[in-house]
């Protein structure tokens, strides 16, 4: 007792030394945008106002005008208990209060913008939370996380914690999010918010791509336009379970919150142990929806995504091309095809490991990652020298955070994988696989090693696909004692992100996709460890257009893997020619899904020419700036977008015919984000042999009457697509 009177007697005389460095209004803003917190003496911090950027001598006018919002910056269960909250505890005593108030705020440069960090304590308890903002100024991005300490006697049960509190009023205010699930992922939903309680979450327990995604946006001027209204948008940078709740209230606001979902993960938090939440990051732009998505590009090119300073490889993956049936023959095959098409990269997928048991079926091997010699007796060297030899890298596949029941592994440590001591195991795919536990720092070792073993054996690997198939169905451990085995949902992610900070501090050349059974691991949670992402199992290029679309309102091309695959499609059966698929899957990282030998003459032709004039444009595809043009989502008939160098002198246009009927009426289409005073050539690409460039081909026009009047496009057939190139003459 009295060493906790004595650490509470502390904390209070050190917050009351720093407080005379807090000011009463704390501005943070970046280039076009700033956020207001303010606070009195004693008092808990207040959000006064987010949105467009203002000035030092703007700050009173704020309150004057009546627009300060003047909420709690970081609501909590306390002395006032009826509405919703960011976070609620229970003290070592059973008290389940709090009742924070402002001690100390820290302000500091960073290489990208300025850090503030505002520390609240409780008026009671040696409790404290500090509020982090870090700004990335260019971007336009505002990331807030949450740092939880004590020095109470004992144990501190977290019970909510959310990442973020953010308060927008009410009005005409929509909310625009992405759900769906395998093979039909992200798709876009936008809707009104009404009074009531929307939430939005993910409880996959290993990923959050499928089904609800963890990113939003906020049109605060009615139904969500692409180019105007201002907006709000927010991504959640976890790769766990997770909540987004929107809770509009008779206050006239909508209080969004944000965070790991509590279900099944209170947190018991030791004294001086800090419990570090997810960064929550905030864009604002008054250029609608299209302003907000190019901030969080920016941002995502900048460090959010790895290894965005290098231009992604076009790849050929061997999945759709022989699954499970690698053999060293059809894998000296697709390379030796590949390349004679202009290829870079051949990735072998799945099927190319087990000993005591051969991965012919996906129920086996998983776990056991050493060459099938059966299928590949001259070994990974010799297919890694083959491609080397054709002029192109070598990649391959791995599933590294799961097993299956008939492998080696679990025969040697059972106690690795997720399981519930006295019931029987939920099975994934296959009926026999499990995951294995990250939250034991022995699994984090072994998972690592399998990278480590692979990239040391043969360091000329260029390419990993990481993939993700089960999720967490078995909620116990074996590594965490009985009372930290809430912490399951949040270790296990922290387990993932340790192994991943290693890897990528050993190994940052290499390129590693996140797949996750398909789209399940697009999350700012992995992303800043990984190159790309699968965005689904799904390769059929008209539900592409869909699925692509969606995503890109959070993530830039760059990181957006899109295959060519056959036709008639795998997972619908739709028969699409070869040119929509090519130009489908143009407007990301282009690679194929494909077996090359089934190509027949022609379409090897087309590829090669495909290839060859997407290396020309590939910079400002993956570098450029987006700009979405006629939505899929709207039902016109048709989808179009394009992407534009930062000095508008190049940009490429894309158009889609979603719909064909007699008689149809295509509407024109009108360019966004070029130079109005700029001329540019129009060229098209991706003309087949046996076609005639469009009307456009050839022909000089001014960016003002591109963007302004539009230009008619002569889709007149089934699956009619264009793409255009533009350059400043």
């Amino acid at each position: 007792m009295k060493k906790l009177f004595l650490s509470t007697i502390l904390l209070l005389i050190s917050a009351l030394t720093m407080a005379a460095t807090w000011e009463r209004e704390q501005l943070i803003s970046t280039r076009n945008s700033s956020l207001m917190l303010t606070a009195g003496e004693n008092e808990p911090l207040k959000i006064a106002y987010y949105g467009d950027r203002i000035g030092e001598e703007e700050r009173n006018n704020i309150h004057e005008a009546w627009v300060g919002l003047n909420r709690d910056a970081y609501p909590v269960f306390g002395t006032t208990c009826i509405f919703t909250n960011a976070m609620q505890v229970t003290h070592t005593d059973g008290n389940m209060t709090l009742d924070l108030i402002v001690k100390d705020v820290v302000r500091s440069n960073t290489n990208r913008g300025e850090k503030v960090a505002i520390t609240m304590t409780d008026r009671v308890y040696p409790f404290a939370v500090t509020l982090n903002y870090e700004t990335h100024y260019e971007e336009d991005i505002i990331e807030t996380w949450v740092e939880v300490q004590h020095n109470e006697k004992g144990i501190v049960t977290l019970n909510r914690f959310d990442s973020s509190y953010m308060p927008i009023r009410k009005g005409n205010v929509w909310l625009s999010h992405l759900h769906g699930a395998w093979a039909a992922e992200s798709w876009l939903t936008a809707e009104p918010l009404n009074h009531g309680i929307l939430e939005i979450r993910n409880t996959d327990g290993s990923r959050n791509g499928h089904y609800n995604r963890p990113e939003v946006m906020f049109s605060l001027d009615g139904e969500p336009s692409e180019n105007q209204g201002r907006v709000i948008g927010a991504v959640l940078c976890w790769s766990g379970n997770y909540s987004l709740r929107i809770d509009t209230d008779k206050s006239h606001m909508h209080h969004f919150f944000a965070g790991i979902c509590n279900e099944a993960s209170q947190y018991k938090l030791a004294k001086g142990e800090t419990f570090v939440t997810p960064r929550m990051a905030y864009t604002y732009s008054q250029r609608g929806i299209g302003g907000a998505s190019r901030n969080f590009h920016k941002w995502a090119r900048n460090g959010m995504v790895h290894g965005c300073n290098t231009q992604r490889d076009i790849l050929l993956n061997s999945w759709e091309g022989v699954y499970l049936d690698i053999n060293e023959k059809d894998m000296e095959q697709m390379i030796s095809d590949f390349a004679a098409m202009g290829g870079e990269l051949f990735v072998m997928d799945d099927g190319w490991f087990g000993d005591k048991y051969p991965r012919t079926k996906d129920n086996s091997s998983l776990g056991d990652w050493v060459v099938d010699n059966n299928k590949l007796p001259k070994g990974l060297q010799h297919l890694i020298n083959t491609a080397h030899g054709k002029g192109i890298k070598f990649g391959i596949w791995i599933e590294p955070e799961a097993t299956n029941s008939i492998s080696e592994l679990i025969e040697k440590h059972p106690d690795w994988v997720l399981q519930v001591k006295g019931r029987e195991p939920h099975y994934g795919r296959g009926g026999t696989q499990l995951l294995l536990d990250l939250t034991n720092p022995a699994v984090q070792d072994f998972i690592f090693g399998i990278v480590d073993n692979l990239l040391t054996q043969h360091p000329d690997i260029a390419y990993i696909k990481w993939d993700a198939n089960v999720e967490l169905f078995n909620y116990g451990s074996t590594y965490l004692p009985q009372d930290r085995q809430s912490h399951i949902y949040i270790d296990y992610h922290r387990g993932l992100v340790n192994v991943l900070q290693r890897i990528r501090n050993k190994y940052p050349q290499v390129v590693i996709q996140a797949c996750g059974g398909g789209g399940g691991r697009i999350s700012y949670g992995v992303m800043p460890y990984f190159d790309e992402f699968w965005v689904s199992d799904n390769t059929d290029a008209l539900q592409r257009i869909y699925m692509q679309w969606a995503t890109s309102y959070f993530y830039p091309a760059i990181a957006m893997a899109q295959h060519v695959s056959a036709s008639p499609n795998h997972q619908t059966g739709r028969s699409v020619p070869l040119k929509f698929r090519f130009d489908v899957a143009m407007t990301g990282r282009l690679g194929m899904e494909l077996q090359p030998k089934d190509m027949n003459d022609s379409e090897r032709d087309f590829a090669t020419r495909a290839i060859a004039q997407y290396k020309t444009i590939r910079p400002i595809i993956q570098m450029g700036n987006l700009y979405r043009l006629v939505s899929p989502f709207d039902k016109q008939g048709i989808a179009s977008l394009m992407y534009v160098n930062d000095d508008a002198s190049q940009a490429v246009f894309f158009a889609y015919k979603m719909e064909h009927f007699n008689n149809m009426n295509v509407q024109r289409v009108r360019m966004d984000g070029l130079d109005a005073l700029k001329k540019y050539k129009i060229t098209e690409l991706n003309v087949p042999a046996d076609k005639q460039p469009c009307h456009l081909d050839g022909k000089i026009f001014t960016g003002r009457l591109l963007m302004n009047t539009g230009i008619e496009l002569n889709l007149d057939s089934e699956y009619a697509s264009r793409v255009l190139m533009l350059v400043e003459q």
